[in-house]
C-alpha cells in the first residue's frame, strides 16, 4: 500500500504537480488524426493533464493546440471560425494562429500595437502514426518525436482507438500491467475473441491461475514477467513492457497482432485509454480490422460521435448475470476492454491505496509506482531526464516465450524484447 501523500503524488497530474511535470516531459497522444480530417475543419476540444485546450488545422494543413479560452473575455474558442490560417473568436473576432499568436483584433487600430502583445498558451501538435501528439513541457527540453513501433509501421499494419474512462489514470494503467487477472476476468473471452483465440498461450493462462512474477528494471521502465507452467517442466513467460510514464505493451498471442495502451490523464478523476494493435511484418487483415472496429480485443464499441463506451457506468456496463452464471463471461460484462474498465471504474475516481492488501502477483504494480515516484522526484529535485524520454527506450516489444527453468527470461528473451524491423514478434 501507499501512504496518503504518496498516493497524491502518483495520481495528481495537473499543472505544477510533480507527476504532472513528469508527464509533460514526454510527447503525449491527444487526438486521432481523423479528428482533424482536413484543412480548416472545425476545431476540437482537448482536455489533457487538467488543461482545457483547442486543437485545429489551418488552411495550409498546420496543426495547432492552444488555450481553449480567448484572452479577451475568456470565451471558448471551440465556437471560433477556422479561416485563412487562423482561428477567429466568434465573440469579437480576435484571431490566432496555430502557435497562439494574435493575428487580428478588428476593433483596434494597427497603431495601438495591442495585437503584437497578445499571445495565447500553445503547444506543438504533430502527426505520427495516425495520432496527433503534443509536448507540454519547457520548449528548450522538447524531446525527439516518439518512436514506438506501432507508430512507425505502415498505416495498413496499425489500428488505434481511444475511449474515455471514468477513473484516475494510474488504476487504469495498473490493470494493464497485471497479467494475473487474465486467468479469471478474461477466461470467458480469450478462446473466443477473434483477436485472441487459437493461441497455445491461452491454455497456459487457463490451466495455471497462480503465476509467479519476476519484475526487472529496464532502461525505460520495467519488464514484467509472469511465469506459468508449461509442458516438460518448462515455463511459459508473458513479458509485459511498461515504459514511463504510461505506455504498456501486452504479450501477443499466437499469430495475432501485438497490442497495448497509453493511459493519459484527462484530469485527476478521468483518463483517456488509448489502445493500439499492429503487426511489424504484415498488413492487418480485413477480418482483424473489422473485429477491432467491432470492439474486440483491447478495443470497445463507442457511442456514435463520442469516445464514450456503449457499455458504461450509466447502464451498468450492460452486465448480463445470466452470461456470468453460465460461465460465458466471468464478470457478466462482455468484451475484454470493458471487463477491465468496469472494474477499474468501480474502485471510484481515485483509489485509496492506503487500504490495499498487496500480494506477490502485485510486484509489477509495486515497482511501477516506485519508478514513477522516483522519476518524478529526480526531475523535481535534480532536473534528471526521466526514463522513457529517450527514443531508444521506446523501441521495445512485449513477448511470449517458452523457456527451461534455468534460463532467466531477461537474458534469454533479450532480443525478443527489442523492436526489430522486418522480424515477427515472439509469441506462443
Amino acid at each position: 500500500m501507499l501512504r496518503r501523500e504518496q498516493n497524491d503524488l502518483v495520481t495528481q497530474t495537473g499543472p505544477g504537480t510533480a507527476m504532472g511535470n513528469l508527464f509533460r516531459s514526454y510527447w503525449t497522444p491527444v487526438l486521432l488524426a481523423e479528428e482533424l480530417p482536413r484543412n480548416d475543419c472545425p476545431p476540437v476540444r482537448v482536455k489533457v493533464l487538467s488543461e482545457s485546450l483547442i486543437a485545429f488545422r489551418d488552411t495550409e494543413g498546420r496543426y495547432g493546440l492552444i488555450d481553449e479560452f480567448c484572452p479577451h473575455r475568456r470565451v471558448s474558442m471551440w465556437f471560433g471560425r477556422n479561416e485563412q490560417n487562423g482561428l477567429r473568436c466568434a465573440y469579437h473576432g480576435w484571431k490566432f494562429d496555430v502557435a497562439g499568436r494574435c493575428m487580428d483584433i478588428p476593433s483596434e487600430p494597427e497603431s495601438s500595437g495591442v495585437v503584437a502583445r497578445i499571445k495565447m498558451k500553445s503547444y506543438p501538435l504533430v502527426l505520427r502514426g495516425g495520432v496527433l501528439w503534443t509536448y507540454m513541457g519547457p520548449p528548450e527540453k522538447q524531446p525527439p518525436l516518439p518512436e514506438w513501433e506501432f507508430a512507425t509501421v505502415a498505416d495498413d499494419q496499425r489500428f488505434v482507438s481511444k475511449r474515455i474512462q471514468e477513473s484516475n489514470w494510474l488504476q487504469a494503467m495498473e490493470g494493464g500491467i497485471d497479467s494475473s487477472h487474465v486467468s479469471f476476468l478474461h477466461q470467458g473471452n480469450i478462446n473466443s475473441d477473434p483477436l485472441f483465440k487459437g493461441a497455445k498461450g491461452n491454455q497456459y493462462n487457463l490451466s495455471d491461475a497462480r503465476p509467479v512474477f519476476e519484475v526487472v528494471e529496464s532502461a525505460g521502465g520495467l519488464y514484467i514477467g509472469a511465469r506459468r507452467n508449461a509442458e516438460n517442466g518448462n515455463y511459459y513467460w508473458r513479458i509485459t513492457q511498461f515504459v514511463l510514464p504510461s505506455f504498456t505493451m501486452i504479450a501477443p498471442r499466437g499469430g495475432h497482432s501485438v497490442h497495448g495502451h497509453f493511459w493519459i490523464p484527462i484530469d485527476d478523476d478521468n483518463c483517456m485509454t488509448w489502445s493500439y494493435d499492429y503487426h511489424p511484418t504484415r498488413k492487418l487483415t480485413e477480418i482483424e480490422l473489422q473485429s477491432m472496429r467491432d470492439g474486440k480485443g483491447v478495443h470497445c464499441k463507442l457511442v456514435p460521435g463520442t469516445f464514450i463506451p456503449q457499455a458504461n457506468k450509466s447502464n451498468d456496463y450492460l452486465m448480463d448475470r445470466g452470461a456470468q452464471m453460465r460461465g460465458e463471461t466471468y464478470s457478466g460484462v462482455e468484451g475484454i476492454a470493458l471487463q477491465d474498465g468496469s472494474l477499474q471504474e468501480s474502485m471510484g475516481p481515485i483509489v485509496d491505496r492506503t487500504l490495499e492488501n498487496l500480494v506477490g502477483t502485485d510486484k509489477g504494480i509495486v515497482m511501477a509506482r516506485h519508478r514513477l515516484m522516483q522519476a518524478a522526484r529526480d526531475l523535481a529535485d535534480k532536473g534528471t531526464i526521466p526514463p522513457g524520454v529517450d527514443v531508444a527506450h521506446q523501441r521495445v516489444r512485449s513477448a511470449a516465450v517458452i523457456l527451461p527453468p534455468d534460463r532467466p527470461y531477461k537474458d534469454a528473451a533479450s532480443k525478443e524484447l527489442t523492436a526489430r524491423a522486418g522480424e515477427a514478434p515472439a509469441t506462443v
